[in-house]
């Protein structure tokens, strides 16, 4: 079975979809009856990104696809064909932008708004990758749950709890600087607790300024990140908004107890192996880390436990399945 792979995405992020499209490109290593037909075009700029969506994916993705003669057409985010040739499979990580639109920038609202429900309807198969996202696609966009498979996120290669740890006494906060991270509430809190954050992920959009006793790490390597995890005292994501949160699993993998947002797909995610907070309170934010503290060995346990239903091995067996199903 051959699978055309949209790997457009590579050039504007390393985050949640990047490591996705990389766990999916490990498949044929595993699975030798699969080979993954990678996609794409254009650069990394504003320019570049625009034409993408305005061009390449409504019309010049679909045409790529039938000349490379794929069996299914997987878009591993809401970007994507409104037809295709081929049997088109569709992942959406969540519906952020169409339940909170203020925290998203003009175009990605204005090309949500437009595209996103008619990508969705396109598919043959909808990934979702929680239960909470398969139910905001019920929610939001009337999609029938008949046609939606929960395939979750994997943990990458390289997380887990022996090897490097970074120095330090500090909490570890990951994703990319925009509003729903909430890292300014993340940074008060730090301040109430009276510990020393640290912040990997790359400049995103809306003007996050964080005071100047947060450590800005920027984006690191995977090797990197995962040494950072494992010094870490805890991983603190209070996000507003997640269709899943792959920072919580890689965390717990890495044997680092988490504090994440109650309710939403991070609990879900969490599995009962995190301590959850009100992420709109910095109060209960900085009681969360303290109690993420006091309660280390157990949740190192609870995680480790809990990340190994993430393996890459799991989610590629899952993705088979769903690509299977669709080209039937």
């Amino acid at each position: 079975m051959r699978v055309g792979l949209d790997v457009s995405p590579l050039r504007l992020t390393r985050a949640g979809t990047a490591r996705v499209i990389r766990t999916l490109q490990e498949i044929p290593q595993e699975h030798g009856d699969v080979e993954i037909v990678p996609l794409d075009w254009g650069g990394s700029g504003r320019l570049a990104a625009a034409t993408r969506d305005a061009w390449w994916y409504p019309h010049a993705l679909p045409r790529a696809a039938g000349r490379a003669r794929v069996d299914v057409l997987h878009c591993p985010s809401f970007r994507g064909p409104t037809a295709s040739p081929v049997p088109l499979v569709v992942t959406v990580h969540d519906l952020a932008v169409l339940r909170h639109p203020e925290l998203f920038n003009r175009w990605t609202r204005a090309y949500s708004r437009l595209y996103v429900p008619r990508v969705v309807a396109a598919a043959r198969l909808v990934v979702a990758v929680s239960e909470f996202t398969r139910d905001e696609l019920a929610d939001v966009l009337g999609i029938s749950l008949g046609k939606v498979r929960v395939v979750p996120n994997a943990v990458p290669a390289g997380f887990g709890p022996d090897g490097p740890r970074a120095d330090g006494d500090y909490v570890l906060a990951v994703g990319t600087l925009e509003p729903r991270k909430n890292l300014q509430r993340l940074a008060e809190a730090a301040e109430l607790a009276r510990v020393e954050l640290r912040v990997v992920g790359a400049p995103g959009w809306g003007d996050v300024e964080l005071p100047s006793h947060v450590r800005l790490a920027g984006p690191v390597d995977d090797e990197q990140l995962a040494a950072l995890y494992r010094g870490a005292c805890c991983l603190a994501y209070p996000s507003l908004y997640e269709g899943f949160g792959i920072p919580i699993v890689e965390a717990m993998a890495c044997g680092t107890p988490v504090v994440t947002s109650r309710g939403g797909a991070t609990e879900e995610v969490a599995g009962g192996a995190a301590v959850l907070v009100d992420p709109f309170d910095p109060a209960a934010i900085a009681a969360g880390i303290h109690a993420a503290a006091a309660r280390h060995d157990a949740l190192r346990a609870a995680g480790l436990e809990r990340a190994r239903a993430f393996t890459q091995e799991r989610v590629a067996k899952a993705m088979l399945s769903v690509y299977r199903e669709a080209s039937s």
